[in-house]
């Protein structure tokens, strides 16, 4: 069974997480990279949506006891391979030809969050779930790579005070904060609300690639240069 899944509600592309707190490792990596590419060769898509199909989360980030288990059992390859494989999704997701919108539908922590950070909007439902990078309480500190994800969503001020707190945010907090577009009553308004936001856009993907490579310029530029001297020698966690 795949963990993501995506169909196509008109020439919106659904991209949905369909494993209950849809932690992140290798499998999760590869099914969302299938998805990624057949969506990409559907010329007929004009946006994307990425979303969870569980009721509490969206997703609860990396799966840390899946690579702790590969970090004790020495199997750096594969670690390797899921780190470099991550962020080769952030960079799809930054540079897809298509508004890439993400419809916060339960707890987003840690890499949750951060992959609805590289989307280009966001929205969130209000009645169930948290927006949070608990990652100072667990002993992981963010890649650099990371750090710019967030800081081009969240700004600085609270961006500072989120990652060194731990402090878990409420769509209405968002909101507020203009980190997502809107704050949605619930599940069946979250959708409706992102659908009809999606609908909206009909541009040339020639013009949303070209915007986001020069947009995103220096984004790129720390994935690909800074994350590496993190991720070679597997610096990934601290002791607490």
């Amino acid at each position: 069974m795949p963990v993501v899944t995506w169909k196509k509600e008109n020439s919106t592309a659904v991209v949905e997480m369909c494993n209950g707190p849809n932690r992140m490792n290798q499998v999760f990596s590869d099914d969302l990279n299938q998805c990624l590419d057949q969506i990409q060769e559907d010329s007929d898509v004009r946006a994307m949506i990425l979303t969870s199909t569980d009721e509490k989360n969206f997703s609860q980030g990396i799966d840390v006891e899946w690579i702790g288990k590969k970090i004790q059992d020495k199997d750096n390859d594969t670690v390797k391979t899921f780190m470099y494989g991550m962020n080769n999704i952030f960079k799809r997701l930054l540079l897809f030809p298509v508004p890439v919108i993400a419809a916060i539908n339960g707890h987003a922590f840690g890499n949750g969050a951060i992959i609805s950070c590289a989307c280009d909007f966001r929205f969130m439902k209000k009645d169930r779930g948290f927006f949070c990078f608990p990652e100072v309480d667990v002993g992981i500190p963010f890649l650099p790579g990371m750090i710019a994800f967030v800081r081009k969503a969240v700004p600085e001020q609270l961006f500072n005070r989120m990652i060194l707190s731990g402090q878990r945010m409420t769509a209405e907090d968002l909101e507020a904060d203009q980190i997502i577009i809107k704050a949605c009553d619930n599940q069946e308004t979250l959708m409706a609300d992102v659908l009809d936001f999606a609908a909206a856009f009909d541009k040339k993907r020639g013009i949303f690639r070209e915007l986001k490579q020069r947009m995103h310029k220096d984004l790129i530029q720390v994935l690909d240069e800074q994350d590496p001297v993190y991720i070679d020698p597997l610096n990934l966690f601290v002791p607490l």
